[in-house]
């Protein structure tokens, strides 16, 4: 089996005979792993000659290309093309890719911007890189992200590896839920931040090949056969550029305490969350959200060529409820409690919606299997949080909708003859939606629509804000909040009377 070994540390030699097939993945991803560590403690050491040293080291690696190589080709665009519409889908052309993938006389190809649209109407720009020039991305994501992790806010959480929304909603409750917290919310959104960040800040302040940044930066992008340039932003749609907007932001929650250190904290409960561009900022009253924290805000996002959206920044009461990542935030006589937002759940029923209407004519088991993932995952998505009712409602209009759906396809049937034949009663459970798919045999088996009331709460344990997942430190700790997720429970035993 070719060994990883042989060319982990340097350049891909060219007369060696290569077999995507027969790569071991593990020895890859340990080899880089290991660099990235040495990266985070010369960093923490602030050797910044060293951190460039490994950089270049990591990123002229066969480990990093082959992983880079995999990355691009199994996530979720691996199919969309660039504008030299090219894809990699053999094993061949990923060796032949990785083969490719060097820096000498690299220059990348302008990129395929496409529009996407967005709840308020307009549409968002979205920039497609070749698979190359995201291959090559991906390659210097392994050397900036351990340096963006050092540097990272403490209570920063989208982007960023062992991180997700339920350790921002946590935080949230942490500030928000005691009698004495804050009860006023500074809800803010950068107007196209991506899209707007100032390419001479990026170049002074990332640490990576300023060669290469600047190429990616300035490569351009092709729209109705004409191509423009890019004078400003970090295009949507690369590997590198949610990282670089987070190298963007990283500090304002630094410039927040200094200016409302810990001594004022009981009298300004100023606190930040932020994922990627949103954030809530606390604060003891209207005022000093106004004029105070505002403008420091504006004035840190101007050095960097970022604006706030006026529609989307708004300071609000806690008791009049905000939505953030797609949770509801209010306070009643109760206390602090935190549901799925309406604007969520209406959202999400129109996506089931719509793939039940666009399933008129198949049947009823395979119209569970499209339904069943997109339940369980929304369902999940809110288990920390209180959803019952949400759940409640969501599970009763798509009971609706999909009795319409039966309806349908018999006008000429009975309701007792359709509930019959879509419709059973599963332990306490009535009215479920079942229906016949090819089991592992080859025989049908009977699905039935997932529930998300079943889903239970489970109370969610926040990451620790001073974390590292490339440090060694902490990757102990990082192992142990896996294994919950990951470690399935042993089968119990039966239990089998004893010969006497």
């Amino acid at each position: 089996m070719m060994a990883v070994a042989s060319a982990a540390a340097g350049a891909v030699s060219h007369d060696e005979a290569f077999d995507w097939t027969s790569i071991d993945w593990r020895q890859a991803e340990q080899r880089v792993r290991r660099l990235q560590a040495r990266i985070v403690q010369a960093c923490q050491a602030g050797r910044w000659g060293k951190v460039r040293a490994l950089q270049h080291l990591l990123t002229h690696s066969f480990a990093a290309k082959v992983l880079a190589v995999r990355r691009v080709t199994e996530n979720k665009g691996h199919r969309t093309p660039g504008v030299d519409g090219e894809t990699w889908t053999t094993a061949g052309q990923k060796m032949a890719a990785v083969r490719n993938l060097r820096q000498r006389g690299y220059q990348p190809l302008p990129l395929r911007r496409i529009y996407i649209p967005k709840p308020n109407g307009k549409r968002r720009p979205l920039s497609i890189a070749t698979m190359r020039d995201r291959a090559m991305q991906a390659v210097y994501l392994f050397a900036l992200d351990p340096v963006a992790e050092v540097r990272a806010d403490r209570n920063s959480y989208g982007f960023r590896a062992g991180r997700s929304t339920a350790d921002a909603m946590d935080q949230c409750f942490r500030v928000l839920c005691q009698k004495a917290s804050a009860r006023y919310l500074l809800e803010g959104d950068i107007r196209a931040c991506f899209d707007e960040i100032r390419h001479e800040w990026l170049l002074n302040h990332i640490v990576l090949d300023k060669a290469m940044l600047r190429r990616w930066l300035k490569a351009g992008y092709w729209e109705g056969g004409r191509l423009y340039p890019t004078e400003k932003g970090a295009a949507q749609g690369g590997p590198l550029s949610p990282v670089l907007a987070n190298c963007t932001l990283n500090g304002l929650e630094h410039v927040l305490a200094e200016h409302f250190p810990t001594a004022r904290a009981p009298r300004s409960k100023v606190h930040l969350i932020r994922y990627a561009d949103d954030f809530l900022i606390t604060g003891r009253d209207r005022s000093l959200l106004e004029t105070e924290v505002k403008p420091l805000v504006e004035a840190y996002l101007q050095e960097r060529g970022l604006t706030l959206s006026p529609e989307k920044t708004v300071i609000t009461h806690i008791s009049e409820g905000v939505d953030f990542l797609g949770q509801h935030l209010q306070t009643y006589h109760s206390g602090l409690r935190i549901t799925p937002a309406v604007k969520n759940v209406q959202t999400f029923l129109a996506k089931v919606r719509l793939r039940i209407r666009k399933n008129r004519q198949t049947t009823a088991g395979k119209l569970i299997e499209q339904l069943n993932p997109m339940l369980r995952g929304w369902a999940l998505f809110h288990r920390h949080v209180s959803g019952a009712r949400a759940y409640a409602r969501v599970d009763h209009a798509l009971f609706q909708a999909l009795w319409a759906w039966a309806r349908r396809r018999h006008p000429t049937k009975g309701a007792g003859w359709v509930r019959k034949r879509y419709f059973h009663t599963v332990g306490n459970r009535h009215w479920v939606f079942s229906g016949a798919v090819p089991g592992v045999d080859g025989k049908p088996v009977m699905a039935r629509l997932y529930a998300t009331k079943c889903c239970r709460y489970q109370r969610h344990t926040k990451v620790r804000a001073a974390a590292n997942p490339y440090d060694p430190a902490w990757q102990a700790y990082f192992a142990q909040r896996r294994a919950p997720r990951t470690t399935l429970p042993a089968p119990a035993l039966p239990q089998v009377a004893l010969p006497s």
